[in-house]
């Protein structure tokens, strides 16, 4: 099975690509066989998605796009930034198709320096996906002082309990990630997707 894993910060040094790298690290153990291509928006942003371009240009967005079609799931990870999710994040989600991305799971992993994080969640529920049809899980994870947690390996006895509970979410959500995305594979491969009828969500 292949995970697409998204690392939605924009800065350079970046908390968001610390979490994305432990859920890496972790999928193969709670996925096995799991395969993983994680893409950083750190340092890296994509030019703006509008109508008139139709998104990024062939040749940053095609190998993205490569990776995006021959993944089975998605994981999301974004800080929360005033409140938000990132620009990076929504533009990313943007320039993805249904053909992409559509009837995959994907699950939301937000950021936060302190106790916030829910409102990129609510705002991800809310939009992102009409068009390209992805499916969030009903589970998804909040990351709340990150500069504190993720830094040590598993199993380090200074892991305080705090970290240990981020960490088992974060895994049961990746085993949760891999249950839908084999059965969502069932629902692509039905015969009863339409995008072509219908291209737009409602």
């Amino acid at each position: 099975m292949k995970f697409f894993v998204l690392s939605g910060s924009h800065r350079v040094e970046a908390q968001s690509l610390k979490v994305a790298k432990y859920l890496v690290a972790a999928l193969p153990q709670e996925v096995p066989g799991a395969e993983i291509f994680l893409y950083s928006l750190s340092g890296n942003p994509l030019p703006l998605w509008d109508e008139a371009s139709g998104g990024a240009p062939d040749e940053l967005w095609d190998p993205i796009s490569r990776e995006l079609k021959a993944a089975d799931a998605l994981v999301v990870v974004t800080p929360e930034w005033n409140g938000m999710v990132t620009p990076g994040v929504k533009n990313f989600l943007m320039n993805c198709g249904a053909d992409e991305i559509g009837h995959k799971p994907g699950l939301i992993v937000t950021v936060s320096a302190g106790r916030g994080g829910s409102y990129p969640v609510a705002e991800l529920r809310m939009s992102g996906t009409k068009n390209n049809r992805l499916a969030w899980l009903p589970e998804h994870v909040i990351v709340q002082h990150v500069e504190a947690n993720l830094n040590a390996p598993d199993g380090a006895p200074e892991i305080a309990r705090e970290d240990a509970t981020i960490r088992a979410r974060l895994r049961y959500g990746l085993r949760l990630l891999g249950a839908y995305g084999k059965a969502l594979a069932t629902v692509r491969s039905s015969g009863v997707v339409d995008h072509r009828t219908f291209r737009s969500g409602m």
